[in-house]
């Protein structure tokens, strides 16, 4: 296996020396940073050697910066790629040799958060949130948008691959390349500021969401304006909270075993940072669980007064009945044409047979009016 790695970067090396001497260059200028890379791919985003903390200069092809990273102790690779094709992932797996299961996985765009190992890997996996802003909440606005951020960490690498739009770590590179006291901590020390940066990215989603919910509750507890889709906008609303809550919960279980130090490969000095995160994380949690009882809350409520509403109507409906059964009654009594009946001969009989009715109606109405059911 290492004659062949030995022969694989050899052969990198040997490519990326007749690209330079071709004059070939990627859409943004640069050196393709990859093996076989063509022109105008995008899927590599970024690809650094970190030693002791500070980053070597240059364009690395991650081939040579893995070659180079191995030969210093303190160093180490971080190849950023965004929803890579199985053929650069597989490339890449073979340069870095990385087990064939999560390489697998991290070709899917959607996996549940977690934490394995493989050999002298270590597999991580983040779902990533965003909040989608909208002018208004309907029965079929996208209120939280998830992807993911696979990690692949090694002695001397650090592969992050993302999927989605959410969770661009260019800034979390750059921001850590300011810290190279952090830095010097190795891969891990990646991987925290990942999860650190993505954990906030919770809070902030979260505290958006926190204003939907609000909005909701004051739409259904309002006297007036209850929109008729209430009730949709509520199940839209958990929806959302679903996928949320998907991509928040399972994570705590890896972050907590990290901060326990269930992971030897992770330094002492980062573990306290990853029991900060996970105390975050843990508030966070707790956070979007509240979200599900308050908005169980709004539903019951908002179904409780469908019902009464309904039982309004039909109160209305029955008082109406019952003032149309008195002029239904005398009808059908003076409808029944019996010979001998009274008053069929007098003269005021119809006038009085209206006056009746009328006065009927309206006691019948102020009844009903007084009791609240009109």
């Amino acid at each position: 296996m290492a004659e062949e790695h030995r022969d694989h970067r050899g052969l990198s090396r040997a490519l990326g020396a007749v690209a330079r001497m071709l004059g070939s260059s990627g859409a943004d200028g640069h050196e393709p940073e990859h093996p076989g890379a063509g022109t105008g791919d995008r899927a590599i985003v970024d690809c650094g050697l970190y030693v002791d903390g500070t980053r070597e200069p240059g364009h690395w092809q991650y081939a040579d910066a893995l070659a180079a990273a191995r030969q210093r102790p303190a160093a180490f690779v971080w190849l950023g790629l965004h929803e890579p094709d199985e053929s650069l992932l597989g490339t890449v797996a073979d340069v870095f040799d990385l087990h064939e299961l999560p390489v697998e996985d991290a070709l899917k765009t959607y996996q549940r958060p977690k934490i394995e190992r493989y050999g002298d890997m270590v597999f991580a996996v983040v779902r990533t949130t965003r909040y989608v802003e909208h002018t208004e909440l309907t029965d079929v606005s996208e209120v939280v948008e998830t992807g993911s951020v696979m990690l692949f960490i090694g002695a001397h690498y650090v592969v992050s691959v993302r999927h989605g739009m959410s969770g661009e770590l260019a800034t979390v590179r750059a921001d850590l390349e300011a810290k190279p006291d952090l830095l010097r901590h190795g891969p891990w020390a990646v991987a925290h500021a990942v999860y650190d940066r993505i954990v906030d990215s919770y809070v902030d989603c979260a505290a958006a969401v926190e204003v939907d919910i609000d909005s909701v509750e004051e739409s259904v507890f309002a006297r007036q304006g209850r929109g008729e889709g209430s009730i949709q906008r509520i199940y839209q609303l958990k929806r959302e909270l679903v996928e949320f809550r998907r991509a928040v919960v399972p994570l705590q279980r890896p972050v907590g075993a990290i901060g326990a130090g269930q992971f030897y490969e992770v330094p002492k000095e980062l573990r306290r940072y990853f029991r900060d995160v996970d105390d975050h994380l843990s508030r966070t949690v707790d956070r979007v669980v509240s979200f599900d009882d308050l908005l169980n809350s709004i539903l019951q409520a908002r179904l409780a007064q469908v019902t009464v509403d309904q039982n309004n109507d039909m109160r209305k409906i029955a008082a109406w009945a019952g003032i149309a059964a008195v002029w239904t009654a005398i009808a059908g009594i003076y409808g029944m044409n019996f010979h001998d009946m009274p008053e069929l001969g007098w003269r005021y009989g119809y006038p009085m047979v209206i006056t009746v009715s009328l006065v009927a109606s309206l006691v019948l109405y102020r009844f009903f009016r007084k009791s609240g059911w009109l």
